[in-house]
């Protein structure tokens, strides 16, 4: 192929959306239509000055919305090729749409979502309120804590999303400006190591295949609609664990840096813990190393596979434990929070006797500090000594004025 490769060092300093703009350069993507929307922008951007450069052989479409970024990559992943795009927030309102023409097509596009708030009031900062708004669009949904994470799970996308047992696009979740423009050491693979990774792209169904025609995006109604959301559905639950479980081994293999669907910190003797998601997960292990060392037995699980969601994982994390504490970076606006609900509901029909509480933090990009994981943590471990909620099932934390409690 007529392109340059670029040599890098072992650990280079990127931020997020560079190291997410870098990974889209090494697996070489034919079509990315894009258009502009803070804090994702530099990825795409960053895509574009690639090509410029010489870097890759491939098309960069500027679009005139998000909609039409996301129909472009659609068309452009229908009639054969190698396709993604990022975005955030309102753009990503607007592309929820075509999200779901993109899944129900089952096309393999890759998609990196820098997390942002969804105004209004208007916010540039991150919350997760566009991954959860993107949740039940039959996309895979993958979650970065950091710089690193938001390279490495771009291959892992790719080589799940593409596999002709999956054919489901997915997205690689970044925090906004906490994780897309923080630098950080990041271990860089060798252009030939990544492309080999995640392999040649190998068209099904495609478009421009004239001797075996294909319809894409046909009209069901009740004939047949309902067969093919449950078929699309079955195959996440059943077909896509197995291969991002394979995913996560060959990467291994390849990096000796390890991925799991859902991450445990300190959750071997742990009889409280907190879930959640994001950089976040970080700041959550450090609190927690800190009230280790003084003796009480805390721990963090943190969600790397948001959609499917992990059931089995998270009730092995969270089975033996006496009191969790659910992270929501959402407004749940007149119910708990997903991950709340998503916890409750695996956790319903086992033997557990766990005191699960909601908390709901950071919205707009509001710090969540160590004082306030502190604070948390005390408060479960209360719950737990109980063996039950002791204050409200929902809280937020963080917020200005009194102590906001519900439930």
């Amino acid at each position: 192929m007529a392109f340059d490769k670029l040599e890098l060092r072992d650990i280079e300093v990127w931020d997020g959306n560079f190291a997410a703009a870098q990974a889209m350069r090494q697996v070489q993507i034919d079509v990315v239509a894009a258009y502009p929307i803070t804090p994702s922008t530099p990825i795409v951007e960053g895509y574009a000055k690639f090509l410029a450069d010489g870097y890759i052989e491939g098309e960069f479409v500027m679009v005139e919305s998000e909609h039409a970024a996301m129909s472009g990559c659609i068309g452009a992943s229908a009639a054969g090729g190698r396709v993604a795009t990022a975005t955030s927030s309102q753009g990503f309102a607007l592309m929820v749409e075509t999200l779901y023409q993109a899944s129900g097509m089952r096309l393999p596009i890759v998609l990196n979502v820098v997390n942002r708030a969804l105004a209004a009031p208007l916010n540039v900062n991150g919350d997760h309120s566009d991954m959860y708004l993107g949740r039940d669009s039959g996309w895979i949904q993958f979650d970065a804590y950091n710089a690193q994470e938001a390279y490495d799970l771009n291959f892992i996308a790719f080589k799940v999303a593409e596999d002709h047992s999956v054919r489901l696009p997915a997205m690689v979740h970044q925090d906004g400006f906490l994780t897309s423009h923080t630098a950080q050491g990041v271990k860089t693979i060798t252009d030939d190591a990544a492309y080999n990774f995640v392999g040649e792209f190998k068209p099904m169904n495609d478009m421009l295949d004239l001797d075996h025609p294909v319809t894409h995006g046909v009209q069901a109604e009740e004939d047949w609609h309902f067969e093919h959301k449950a078929r699309q559905h079955r195959d996440l639950m059943l077909n896509v664990v197995p291969r991002i479980h394979e995913a996560f081994d060959a990467f291994e293999k390849l990096t000796g840096r390890k991925y799991n669907m859902v991450e445990q910190y300190n959750m071997d003797d742990a009889e409280i813990a907190v879930v959640c998601m994001g950089s976040s997960v970080e700041t959550a292990c450090e609190v927690a190393q800190e009230l280790r060392d003084q003796g009480i037995k805390v721990g963090v699980v943190g969600i790397r596979v948001i959609r499917p969601f992990p059931f089995k994982e998270v009730i092995d994390a969270l089975k033996d434990l006496k009191a969790i504490g659910a992270l929501d970076r959402s407004s749940p606006n007149g119910a708990p929070g997903m991950l709340f609900n998503e916890i409750a509901g695996a956790l319903f029909n086992t033997d557990t006797k766990a005191a699960l509480s909601g908390y709901v933090y950071g919205l707009g990009g509001r710090d969540l500090t160590k004082e306030h994981l502190r604070d948390l943590f005390k408060e479960l471990k209360v719950n737990a000594d109980a063996g039950k909620v002791t204050t409200q099932l929902q809280q937020f934390i963080g917020v200005r004025g009194p102590k906001l409690a519900f439930l």
